[in-house]
């Protein structure tokens, strides 16, 4: 088949179990592949890298005419996305909040050790729904300060927003943009009207700090504010589902593995790092450059859509010693997981610590688990890719 096919392949759903045949074949055919609908498409690591570092490379759907709104910070470029996302991490972490994050490990322990009290041997269990899920919600809706009750009206709502996100080479996306679109209004309508319940009564809570900062210079406007509670929310539990779940199908694919985390839990963190590598949540981003840049000896021009396949990059054997083994104590491992430049993923410590206690406590329960179905149903999303359910019989 044409290398210029290859976006629509590695979107196609039927190569949603395994991409990285896929992913083999973009980076043998070249650091930059034109495709057939006039995209280029870059799987090589170190091109990923600078394209990410480049001031060029734009996220904003705006210089493309894609939206007239305001997007949230992760879709914009400095200096906005600097402001926004300087204001968005006062409450949250370093030097404002420090210890916002810090203080939520015994919390997040706690509540590991709630979901898996019913992990009975004998019963048949779904990763992502009884676990994977739950958690990171959760831990999301305490940060915000979001009621845990209504998580079946954002959980609609987000699966429309991500949908909207996705990357679907050779599809018309009006209407699946159109429902996105109505989602966000209605999601930031309400995280915006619950905020503003603590206008003067502030809780222990994100959305308390945004509407009680007390300097205007330092205040999100109202549909700023919007914006950004509707990324925090998604964001803080969508990719987190997806690390999990693909740890522990990673892992229950490779028992040697797992008996040796149990034997020396303290690998713990570097086998999370090599996860974030191995199978990362986020497969792919899209950039726009603002002039003509050259990519290894390709001009691309401004304006042009560009697709960054990171999952592709952390594959990439000039980068990676025998990058298509799992190796859980892999020393130097600067993946492109969280990505990198100025939208490294904001909340990296978060999904950290939630992927260890979780993994951590499931190791000693997962003794000689069993995948009900391998490969398990994916996720439609090609650019957040994760099992949708996780059968396990204990």
């Amino acid at each position: 088949m044409d290398s210029d096919t290859l976006l629509a392949r590695i979107t196609d759903y039927a190569n949603r179990p395994n991409p990285y045949p896929l992913y083999a074949e973009l980076r043998e055919a070249g650091p930059v592949v034109r495709q057939a609908d006039g995209s280029y498409l870059i799987g090589t690591y170190h091109e990923i890298a600078a394209l990410l570092h480049d001031p060029r490379m734009s996220v904003d759907p705006r210089t493309r005419g894609e939206t007239t709104h305001k997007p949230p910070f992760l879709r914009l470029d400095d200096p906005e996305h600097h402001r926004l996302r300087t204001l968005a991490m006062r409450p949250f972490g370093p030097p404002h909040s420090p210890h916002r994050v810090d203080t939520m490990r015994d919390e997040i322990a706690r509540l590991t050790e709630e979901l898996l009290e019913p992990f009975q041997a004998g019963r048949r269990i779904d990763i992502v729904d009884d676990f994977a899920y739950p958690l990171p919600v959760t831990v999301i809706c305490r940060l915000l300060g979001v009621p845990r009750e209504d998580e079946p009206l954002f959980r609609a709502w987000s699966d429309a927003i991500v949908a909207s996100a996705d990357v679907r080479p050779e599809e018309d996306s009006t209407e699946r943009d159109k429902e996105g679109d109505q989602a966000r209004g209605e999601m930031g309508r309400y995280l915006v009207d619950l905020a503003e319940k603590r206008r003067g009564s502030p809780g222990d809570d994100m959305l308390s700090a945004f509407v009680n900062e007390p300097d205007p210079a330092l205040r999100l406007s109202r549909e700023e504010l919007a914006e950004t509670a509707v990324l925090l929310l998604i964001a803080g539990h969508e990719t987190t589902v997806n690390l999990i779940t693909n740890g522990v199908l990673t892992l229950l694919r490779r028992p040697e593995h797992l008996d040796q985390l149990r034997r020396e839990p303290d690998l713990l963190p570097r086998a999370v790092e090599e996860l974030l590598r191995y199978e990362p949540p986020v497969h792919m981003r899209e950039r726009v450059p603002l002039a003509d840049i050259d990519v290894a000896g390709t001009t691309i021009p401004e304006g042009t859509s560009v697709v960054l396949a990171l999952a592709s990059g952390n594959r990439d054997p000039k980068r990676f010693h025998e990058p298509d083994r799992f190796d859980p104590a892999r020393p130097d491992n600067q993946h492109l997981g969280f990505g990198s430049g100025i939208h490294l993923c904001y909340g990296a410590p978060l999904a950290r610590i939630e992927a260890e206690a979780a993994l951590g406590a499931l190791i000693s329960r997962l003794g000689t688990a069993r995948l009900v179905q391998d490969p398990p149903p994916y996720r439609q999303n090609a650019m957040l890719r994760g099992p949708r359910h996780l059968p396990v019989q204990l």
